[in-house]
């Protein structure tokens, strides 16, 4: 499985992509909103990992305009607790697969994989 890390945070994108070493994944990473839908226009992945809040383009954003390129695109939003229901609505609606928060848990990472996976 092709999958995009995208996370203002390169902390937070280690975490995600040290959980995914596991399997046999093509990890591709970004920084920034903009960053991910070039890095996803180029690599079709098949998986999203994007946090919400970033500079530049935020994740809600970007997400929107991953699923105009692609309305079957499989995105997860990453968020911190506190104060973001109404951002996490916006990325609901916009078409986020699943929303997971931080600090990731392994369990968390994977029974997403696995519900996208036998989505």
């Amino acid at each position: 499985m092709k999958i995009l890390v995208v996370d203002d945070s390169a902390f937070m994108r280690t975490m995600i992509i040290n959980i995914l070493k596991d399997g046999s994944h093509e990890i591709i990473q970004a920084s920034n909103g903009n960053e991910a839908i070039a890095r996803f226009s180029e690599a079709q992945p098949d998986l999203v990992f994007m946090d919400i809040v970033m500079p530049d383009k935020d994740g809600v954003q970007a997400l929107k305009e991953i699923k105009a390129m692609d309305s079957n695109a499989k995105v997860v939003m990453c968020t911190s607790v506190g104060g973001q229901e109404k951002i996490v609505n916006d990325a609901i609606q916009a078409g986020a697969s699943d929303i997971i928060t931080k600090p990731f848990r392994p369990e968390e990472i994977t029974k997403v994989l696995d519900n996208i996976t036998n989505f």
